[in-house]
């Protein structure tokens, strides 16, 4: 009996690694990358709800999706532990995914580390700024966003949430695996600005940092050293027209954690 337990777990442990390997490339025919699909049964995926009334501005996580610490995408991110097709009663993932991949917040504990060592996690991000009316902006295109174009945009005083939209987008760098160094965000001056003179409360911008790659750090500090000001990277901005929306954001309540990813929608 103890030797079939032991056939049973070797087994077990075997498929897994060989499941790994089998869902690593899903494609749009089979997303689950794992077994045959029928193309006459194809769940529903949806950039736009209702008309034009919601959207959906969160990337998918794919293999592809990029991550600010690697060129080949965040690679495999599902595993499953438990297999239907390998006699399991039920399929059941495990979920490997980088803080900082995809659509996703930081919170203080980013870029300070006495903030992180406090507990200023995303379990204690203020929903109320995550939640609520939000402007989206066109950035003018080829330009880092300095003081001097903080002030071309003329956002109104009183207004708390504004979403970014820049040459990211058009470039379609979060379709690329490769971090791209080049991309648009936050000037040290820019940031601010905006602390200095606007009501925001919410950043967001479309590519997996708000500040640009030659000023990372310095622009990243002066937004996060408040607390107040929640950064919102990665967002999908190419279906939307630029206005006045709804903005819903919510991240996973990971308590220690400085970053998390995040399901962002607008509502117009």
């Amino acid at each position: 009996m103890k030797f079939l337990q032991v056939l049973l777990i070797c087994a077990e442990l075997l498929a897994i690694p060989l499941l790994s390997a089998a869902i690593s490339s899903p494609d749009e025919a089979c997303p689950s990358g794992y077994g045959n699909c029928d193309a006459k049964l194809k769940p529903p995926r949806r950039e736009v709800y209702e008309n034009g009334e919601i959207f959906d501005i969160t990337h998918k996580f794919t293999p592809h999706t990029p991550v600010g610490i690697s060129n080949e995408g965040i690679g495999q991110f599902l595993r499953l532990l438990r297999s239907m097709k390998n006699g399991s009663d039920y399929n059941f993932s495990e979920i490997r995914l980088p803080a900082h991949a995809g659509t996703h917040v930081d919170a203080p504990g980013h870029f300070y580390d006495n903030y992180f060592d406090l507990g200023f996690d995303v379990d204690t991000l203020d929903l109320r700024v995550l939640n609520g009316p939000a402007l989206l902006v066109d950035v003018p295109r080829d330009k880092n966003i300095t003081a001097e174009v903080m002030k071309s945009l003329n956002i109104p005083k009183g207004v708390r949430r504004v979403l970014f939209r820049t040459l990211n987008t058009d470039r379609r760098l979060m379709y690329k695996k490769e971090f791209d160094t080049s991309f648009v965000g936050f000037m040290k001056d820019g940031a601010q600005w905006l602390v200095d003179n606007t009501d925001i409360k919410l950043v967001g911008t479309d590519y997996l940092s708000v500040a640009a790659f030659v000023d990372a750090t310095p622009a990243h500090l002066v937004f996060l050293e408040s607390r107040e000001i929640i950064l919102v990277e990665g967002l999908k901005l190419e279906d939307v027209e630029a206005g006045l929306y709804s903005v819903h954001c919510l991240p996973l309540r990971l308590v220690g954690a400085e970053g998390s990813p995040i399901r962002c929608i607008l509502i117009n």
